[in-house]
């Protein structure tokens, strides 16, 4: 039984040794040295072992952080075999994270991975010890109110948070990294002589970011955000709330999801000059495949938040500020500053 887990990176810092700095060399001359230091003491928390998070997973191994600690209580379905790439066809059947973890583990085996299974790890008590015990946790393909819990209870712990999943050819990113500080360039210094400065960004949670309004954005400003695919996003996770955690599946739910979502593009304030409704191509489109995943896009989003991931951890350069989009229809990407 695995309802026990171990503690994170709280003891004194590894330090990397001669044979891990010759692994990250690339890395060590891109980032530095203390930055690398800094992902190799990270021990990090993944929930749900989907499409997004086999993507993520794959890159923040192979970039070197300490720990892995990854948590899913389902099987392997046949469905899982086609974006997760840690599935085999006899893993049909076993528990997601018993199937992954070898492969995990021969990606690097200096990274540390721990599997846990057991439901009664997202019970209160133990999903406050487990936060506690990590550095960073990371919610993949859950529901909006899940999403919103742990966020919570990460503020609570002073735990940086990201969110990210797919619906269909849709994708998102999200994150909530506190008050955070980093090495940003100084794009003001003379070319002859680049300089990096400290810059801090203060972050919202979750709950907070979905309440923003759209008001005083120019119309150019409304239309690179793309806020059709945003909206979709925002009415799939009230449609998924609205059923039980069921994404829909039928053409007989596009009357539905559409009222949702230009229910909430009304009250997002969004310039009409950009948007006075939801495309109904698009939710014709998200009202049959939000439900399954395409490879794609699962590379793409769990590209992206790997590397926001480790930006968060190696304070290097400005991370996702604070919603990030990714339209698979057109192959284009967009971040929206949600009540920051």
């Amino acid at each position: 039984m695995d309802t026990h887990y171990e503690g994170g990176s709280k003891g004194d810092p590894v330090q990397i040794t001669e044979d891990e700095a010759a692994v990250y060399d690339r890395q060590i001359r891109l980032w530095g040295l203390e930055a690398q230091q800094r992902m190799r003491n990270a021990t990090i928390l993944v929930v749900r072992l989907r499409g997004t998070a086999t993507e993520a997973i794959k890159n923040i191994v192979l970039a070197g952080i300490g720990k892995l600690v990854i948590y899913d209580s389902e099987e392997v379905k046949e469905e899982d075999l086609g974006a997760g790439f840690f599935f085999r066809d006899e893993d049909v059947g076993k528990k997601r994270v018993d199937a992954a973890k070898a492969r995990i583990e021969a990606l690097n085996p200096l990274v540390t991975v721990q599997a846990l299974r057991h439901p009664t790890l997202l019970e209160q008590g133990s999903l406050e010890a487990l936060i506690m015990s990590v550095d960073l946790v990371c919610m993949t393909d859950w529901d909006r109110e899940a999403l919103i819990k742990i966020n919570n209870l990460c503020r609570q712990f002073g735990k940086p948070f990201y969110a990210g999943g797919t619906f269909g050819l849709l994708g998102y990113v999200f994150c909530d990294l506190l008050k955070h500080d980093y090495i940003s360039p100084d794009r003001s210094a003379p070319k002859e002589a680049p300089k990096n400065v400290k810059a801090t960004a203060s972050y919202s949670r979750l709950s907070t970011a979905l309440q923003h309004r759209w008001t005083g954005l120019t119309k150019r400003q409304t239309k690179e955000l793309n806020p059709a695919v945003v909206h979709i996003i925002l009415a799939l996770w009230e449609y998924q709330h609205i059923h039980e955690g069921k994404l829909p599946d039928d053409i007989d739910a596009t009357s539905e999801l559409g009222q949702i979502a230009n229910s909430i593009l009304a009250s997002s304030d969004v310039n009409r000059q950009v948007l006075t409704s939801v495309p109904p191509d698009l939710i014709h489109a998200m009202s049959t495949s939000a439900v399954h995943e395409f490879s794609p896009t699962c590379a793409v989003v769990g590209g992206i938040l790997a590397q926001d991931i480790l930006k968060a951890l190696a304070a290097r350069e400005a991370p996702i500020a604070n919603f990030f989009t990714f339209d698979g229809n057109t192959g284009s990407g967009s971040v929206c500053r949600m009540s920051m």
